[in-house]
């Protein structure tokens, strides 16, 4: 494969998933910006099934998110798969979304899992770690971590994102949800956590998607998505976490 050349060609995707096209043009273009271009990533979604979400699955909106994710994967991931942890109080489930599976696949799974319940972020990081290292890659990991408020238990969700720092796993949270919501306030102590006296490299980023994340230019999310991540490839890499 060429230095700098997307994971699946643009000729595969019009194949396979001709709806994903456009969402794999824009998220080509925001990583050709952040000077992206040929990296190499697995890309993993964590979707939060509290039950303040059920608008989000019910109007497409974390579909739609799931979509955008693939047509990043695309690029990052040489087989272009997105494994899915969904969580609540605890894991929920797991899958796997790919080019030629997608479509409507969210709120099946989504179905499937029954009663929603409440916010515990460290046990779908647990769940990442764990897939991650069965899976025996030798890339990074790039998480879209999506939530729309703070986890029950905030120390467990502190301390494992800190005792995830030494992986090659970056964490990208995702707010949905009213801008002002007290619950981001977690979120955005999590992006700052102190280095190095609470973790070895900054780990993660955070940005707000807005009350209705479906309104957001695919340009600007993807663009979002890519702050920091180019960052902590450049830190993880002096600190011998990523190859």
């Amino acid at each position: 494969m060429t230095a700098g050349t997307a994971a699946v060609s643009l000729t595969k995707v019009q194949e396979t998933a001709p709806g994903l096209v456009s969402l794999y043009k824009s998220a080509g273009v925001s990583l050709r910006k952040q000077g992206l271009a040929g990296q190499r990533a697995a890309v993993y979604l964590v979707l939060d099934r509290s039950g303040s979400m059920r608008r989000y699955y019910k109007d497409g909106t974390v579909q739609h998110l799931a979509e955008q994710a693939l047509g990043l994967a695309a690029h990052l991931d040489d087989d272009g798969v997105v494994p899915v942890v969904f969580f609540s109080t605890d894991v929920d489930g797991t899958a796997e979304l790919d080019l030629g599976n997608y479509r409507g696949r969210i709120q099946e799974l989504h179905d499937s899992y029954g009663h929603m319940g409440r916010t515990n972020y460290h046990w779908a990081i647990e769940a990442v770690i764990s897939h991650y290292k069965a899976s025996g890659a030798t890339d990074p990991a790039f998480v879209i971590f999506q939530t729309d408020g703070a986890p029950y238990s905030k120390p467990a969700a502190e301390r494992a994102l800190c005792e995830a720092a030494g992986l090659p796993i970056f964490w990208q949270f995702v707010g949905f949800g009213d801008p002002e919501g007290k619950g981001f306030e977690f979120l955005r102590r999590l992006d700052d956590l102190p280095v190095p006296e609470r973790r070895v490299v900054d780990n993660a980023g955070f940005f707000h998607a807005g009350l209705e994340p479906r309104l957001l230019k695919d340009e600007e999310l993807y663009t979002e998505l890519m702050v920091e991540f180019p960052e902590w490839l450049a830190e993880a890499r002096a600190a011998g976490i990523v190859r």
